[in-house]
Formats: C-alpha cells, structure tokens, sequence
C-alpha cells in the first residue's frame, strides 16, 4: 500500500481567521498525578487523555506538582527581563540563521499586525549545548530559576511520554522516547506580547502548529490570548491559574502515525494588556530519525508520514 506523505505544519492554511472573539474551548482538564495509578480514577482520566491528544491535541494539567510560587518566579523573571531598556535586551540578540537569543518579527498585513512581540529563545538541553552568553545575567536570578525550570520541564516531558500514555495505545513501554534514542533537546521561549493601541487587528503568534514533540506552556495567569483551532473553528483557551498547557507537536503526530494531532494556534494581543508565557519545546536531536512506530501502521491505518531527519524548531 502507498505510503500518504502529510507534513503536519502546512496542515489547515486555508482557514477562516474568526478574530472575533471565538468561544472558549472545552479542552480535557487532566489530573496528571492520577496517571501513574491502576485505580478506576486513574483510568477515567487516561481515557480523559486519550480524547484530548486524539481529537484536541492539547489539554489543561494539572497536579503537577509544581510548587505555584516557583511558577509565579518563573513568570516574575519573565516580566523583569522584558522591562529591561531595549539596549540592555539587545545584548542577547540572535545571530544571523539562528533563532537562539532574543528578538521580535513584527509584520503588519492588510489590517493586521502579525507577530506583535517580543521573545527570547534559549536551548537548555543538552546541558553541553547551552549557550550561556545567550542566557540574562539581568535579573541576577534568571539563570538559576531556567535551570530549575528545565530540568522540571524535561522531567514532565519525559513522563507524559512514558508508561501511562503508551497504555492509550496498547505500545511497549518507553516506545516514543525509544524513538528520540534518548537523544533530546529542550528549548524554551520566554514570550512577551506588548499591549497595542492599534485599532487594527493584533496578532502576536500567527497560526502555526509546533514541530516539538511535545510543548509544555506556562500561560499569564491574568490574560487571556492563547487560541486553538479544530474542526475549522477557533477558540480561545482559558486562563486556568497554576495549570501548565499541554500539547502535541509536530513530530509526536508523526511518530504516532496520526493518532495524536498536532493543534494549530495563535496568540491574539489584548489592546490594554500587556501577556507573557513560557513555553518548553521537547524534541529529539536533529540528527535521529523519526517516523512512525511500525506498531501503528496496518491495513486500517497504513503509513501517513516518511520518515525523516532535522526537523527543526530552533
């Protein structure tokens, strides 16, 4: 049977936009200190998870266990970093065919002012791959509080691609982290997105679907602009204090011959408000070789995507 060839980012370009203020979605809130345990609570919220990466793609978590004021420090270094003066942030600039360090691509369109922000990328792991030049000494605190952060990302990562959710699909354990040959990488981005006086539309991240594996954001506990969209429809993504926004990427969706969906999304800027979020891209390293498990591939569900190698997010 010939194999369908799909790449996930081109997915959904002929969309209506609907900036209108789109409903809010009902994506799965799901208790991930729940997953681990054989109970029948444990089950209910594994076929919780099952329905929210097959059909949304994302979901709310929650009981993760991370301490709510090490979240609020996180977004605390966030907001001090980008009052910073604009020539103490330029310090940190990306170079020429990078996208590592900070920097903005604002864009305005027919109407439409695409990319409103500002943003600092960094690479954290491999921990032998970091560029420590690239990382604020200002505030004082920064690089301590990512460090921290990081390795809590990786940790989390690793568990929502282990065990539990291998048992959505009846796979041997460890089957998509045997697929990124323990080979990882691990971005984050610190986002800002500043309040607009335009009366023009403010789009502060166009619609794209990301080509991590899996993306763990840390939204504004207090504005709202994160949006999604499914079934040609978008919608806005509440605010849920302390909860961490989970979801598919690009190269999860590959491996997993379809079933997970990689969500299309944007961030539409409040006029009066300024947001930040932070977001950790986990990812294999460019140089291994994904594609789909061969478990997942029959009569029923032949091969969707190549495989392939250097997918690259940053």
């Amino acid at each position: 049977m010939a194999t369908t060839i799909v790449t996930p980012s081109c997915l959904g370009n002929e969309i209506a936009n609907n900036y209108n203020n789109p409903p809010l979605a009902p994506i799965p809130i799901i208790d991930i200190s729940l997953l681990s345990s054989c109970s029948e609570e444990g089950e209910n919220e594994l076929q919780k998870l099952k329905l929210a990466l097959t059909s949304w793609g994302c979901f709310q978590a929650v009981g993760h266990r991370v301490e709510s004021s090490f979240l609020d420090k996180v977004s605390e270094i966030t907001k001090r970093f980008f009052a910073l003066p604009m020539e103490k942030k330029h310090k940190y600039d990306r170079e020429a065919n990078s996208l590592e360090g900070y920097g903005n691509v604002p864009n305005v369109s027919k109407k439409i002012i695409f990319n409103h922000s500002e943003r600092i990328l960094l690479k954290v792991a491999p921990e032998n791959e970091r560029r420590i030049e690239r990382w604020p000494c200002n505030p004082t605190d920064f690089g301590d509080v990512l460090d921290e952060y990081s390795a809590i990302m990786k940790s989390t990562s690793r568990f929502l691609l282990m065990q539990r959710r291998i048992r959505l699909l009846n796979l041997e354990k460890n089957c998509f982290l045997n697929a990124y040959r323990d080979e990882e990488l691990i971005g984050a981005r610190f986002n800002y997105y500043p309040e607009s006086a335009s009366s023009d539309i403010v789009v502060g991240a166009e619609a794209h679907s990301d080509v991590s594996g899996i993306t763990i954001l840390l939204q504004d506990k207090e504005v709202e602009g994160l949006q999604v969209l499914k079934d040609g429809q978008w919608f806005r993504v509440a605010i849920l204090p302390d909860a961490l926004f989970v979801n598919v990427g690009d190269q999860l969706q590959i491996i997993s011959n379809g079933i997970f969906k990689s969500p299309m999304h944007r961030v539409i800027v409040e006029s009066k408000k300024e947001r930040i979020s932070v977001a950790a891209f986990h990812l294999p390293k460019y140089e291994v070789e994904i594609g789909p498990v061969q478990s997942l591939m029959d009569e029923n569900r032949p091969q969707q995507y190549m495989r392939l190698k250097d997918y690259r997010g940053f």
